[in-house]
């Protein structure tokens, strides 16, 4: 989907299209108080100008995603606010609304599988497609399903989307990359060496800034480079498993299959504040946002059917060193209160003495809810000591 929750965002707010928009970093009180003062009023008729700007913002907060027009002055995702302000201090700021954007994710893969049911969710803004067996999705080298499938789904949602075509799930991130926003690229086999071999290294997902900085450093900067180096010195290099990977990708081979099922390892919640909270002098306010933390957790595990039997905290201090602790229960849980307490438990063993800048909830170990399970005895907890808030 093509900047999927600022597209959003603007299908609420038809006023701010063509303008920059920034999501992200803020709390809600801003937009709640605008809403409230013109309640009774279309959400179109908001004028601009009431509309908090990025200049004004005040804080740590990073960026969930942007417009497009906002992208244009360097703005992008993970972006901290005040940072991305002093490039594009016009752009206009709103709050996250992770409800909106879920919802108009069903409704968008809805669409698909209606026309393509072999699909893979790869998260709220994108799929992977296999139409091998879709009649007549083989027209133009699959671009007439392509076009197909986005005026279904901006019919259904109002939102544009992008999609790559190429033999397998590599090629096709890749591709559909090349021509955002609306765009359809398509990759053939014979098209390696003009439309891939040129990238960035970046481009393959799986290779981050730490690899890509090590190729560098030996003179590997396009994927083209990367595949004439030999199978056995990327090996040397970078490890038996992620140098073959290297190798394989670098000359487009992927023979992953959609997956159009799995099964999630855990599901956790967490939130950075936007000033550092001391676990004695802001007590009540960290107690309420861990209280809600573990409710959203218990809510996405009842609304996906899960319970789990591992309850894990996160800290991050104002050092920006990272703790975890869990532990194990008996019974697997997904209710706000039987998670709160578990993991209210697990802050018993961290240093609360320190100046807190993220807090973090998870339920692991999970499986389907109602599924008769061994009773396992819990993991032994480690000394508990320190303040719970």
């Amino acid at each position: 989907m093509d900047a999927f929750y600022a597209s959003v965002e603007l299908l609420r707010y038809p006023q701010l299209q063509g303008l920059p928009v920034v999501i992200g970093g803020r709390r809600r009180r801003d937009d709640d108080a605008l809403l409230q003062k013109y309640a009774g009023q279309p959400l179109a008729d908001i004028p601009v100008a009431e509309f908090p700007l990025l200049k004004d913002y005040a804080g740590r907060g990073v960026i969930t995603t942007a417009t497009y027009p906002a992208r244009a002055f360097g703005v992008g995702s993970a972006m901290g606010l005040m940072k991305a302000a002093a490039l594009c201090p016009q752009a206009i700021l709103l709050p996250v609304d992770f409800d909106e954007y879920r919802k108009y994710s069903r409704r968008f893969k809805e669409v698909i599988t209606e026309i393509a049911p072999v699909m893979e969710d790869r998260g709220v803004d994108e799929v992977y497609i296999d139409f091998t067996q879709v009649p007549g999705g083989q027209r133009e080298g699959g671009r007439v399903l392509a076009r197909l499938i986005q005026k279904s789904i901006f019919d259904a949602t109002g939102l544009t989307c992008s999609i790559g075509v190429a033999p397998n799930k590599l090629l096709a991130k890749m591709a559909s990359e090349f021509q955002k926003p609306k765009g359809i690229s398509i990759v053939q086999p014979n098209d390696l060496q003009s439309l891939i071999w040129p990238l960035p290294c970046r481009k393959i997902n799986g290779v981050g800034p730490k690899t890509d900085e090590k190729l560098q450093a030996q003179g590997i900067h396009t994927i083209g480079e990367l595949a004439a180096r030999e199978r056995e010195w990327l090996i040397a290099n970078f490890g038996k498993s992620y140098g073959a990977w290297l190798h394989e990708v670098a000359w487009g081979r992927d023979e992953r299959p959609v997956v159009t099922e799995s099964e999630p390892v855990s599901i956790s919640r967490e939130t950075t504040f936007e000033r550092d909270l001391h676990p004695v002098r802001d007590k009540a306010e960290l107690g309420a946002i861990f209280t809600a933390l573990c409710e959203r957790v218990a809510a996405d595990l009842q609304r996906k059917g899960y319970e789990g039997r591992t309850i894990g905290i996160k800290l991050r201090y104002d050092d920006f060193k990272s703790v975890t602790r869990d532990q194990t229960l008996e019974q697997p849980v997904a209710d706000a209160k039987a998670i709160r307490q578990a993991a209210g438990a697990c802050l018993k063993r961290v240093d609360l003495t320190r100046r807190l800048r993220l807090l973090g909830v998870r339920v692991g170990s999970l499986r389907r809810a109602g599924i008769e399970a061994p009773v396992v005895a819990p993991a032994p907890a480690a000394e508990q000591t320190g303040r719970l808030f």
